[in-house]
């Protein structure tokens, strides 16, 4: 099997925006640096921010119950710890979210992309190692262009790679052969993961990352094509190194 890494994202922020990469540096047994450093805890989980280790999904505001936040991107200049986000609905802001005053106009916000019925965004929490992911481990996830465009092919429309949340994509392998390789090692430029599980998916997939707006239902056509709501796995890093775009994709062991 050969393939290449055609795109790197990562998520500052859980669910509040993403960014393209050309390039990482990942360190064994350490999930993607800046990805899911922060997070935001709503009212119904607690107003206690700062730091904190990982915590559940349901622990804060996600596209999964507010998918206006679908459509935010954002930039991190790590030198200045400086934090942009933009959405079509909002003016762009730049905050450092290791500052409370920050912290605070961050989330205001956030508020108007949150539905008034569901519990409203209360303060910042920042991961202490992890990063917020879903999975209580340091486990990055990849994603295969030819299973997205097995299922656009049924969905009868493209269908963003961006709905998925993805950290790497991978390119030139056939459709759903990342699942074939759960407890084998792929190396991508230097770096090497174990691949671990696949990644079941949720209701944040059925929103417009362009227009944050539910207009897909991913899940029913994941579940009636190939009779599951899986799309990605999730990976863990066992030889640090770099991987950046257009690096080779190979399974190693």
């Amino acid at each position: 099997m050969h393939g290449n890494v055609s795109d790197i994202w990562r998520h500052p922020v859980k669910s509040h925006g993403r960014e393209a990469l050309n390039r990482v540096r990942f360190t064994a047994g350490q999930p993607m640096p800046w990805d899911r450093t922060w997070a935001v805890a709503h009212e119904a989980a607690g107003r206690s921010g700062g730091r904190r280790d990982w915590l559940p999904p349901a622990s804060f505001s996600t596209c999964r119950s507010s998918p206006a936040l679908a459509a935010i991107d954002a930039v991190l200049d790590e030198a200045r710890n400086l934090l942009t986000l933009t959405h079509p609905d909002r003016d762009a802001i730049s905050v450092n979210l290791d500052d409370p005053g920050d912290c605070a106009r961050f989330i205001e916000w956030t508020r108007p992309l949150v539905p008034a019925n569901r519990a409203q965004p209360a303060a910042v929490c920042r991961a202490r190692s992890l990063g917020f992911t879903d999975m209580e481990f340091p486990w990055i996830s990849i994603n295969s262009h030819a299973s997205l465009s097995a299922l656009s092919d049924r969905a009868g429309q493209a269908v963003s790679p961006l709905r998925w949340r993805g950290n790497i994509w991978v390119d030139g392998i056939e459709p759903w052969a990342e699942f074939e390789w759960i407890g084998r090692t792929v190396r991508m430029g230097e770096a090497e993961f174990r691949v671990r599980e696949r990644i079941t998916r949720c209701k944040a997939t059925t929103a417009d990352p362009k227009t944050g707006e539910r207009d897909l239902d991913t899940l029913a056509i994941l579940e009636t094509g190939w009779g599951h709501a899986d799309f990605g796995v999730y990976a863990e890093v066992v030889i640090p190194g770099w991987t950046g775009t257009g690096d080779a994709v190979a399974v190693v062991g």
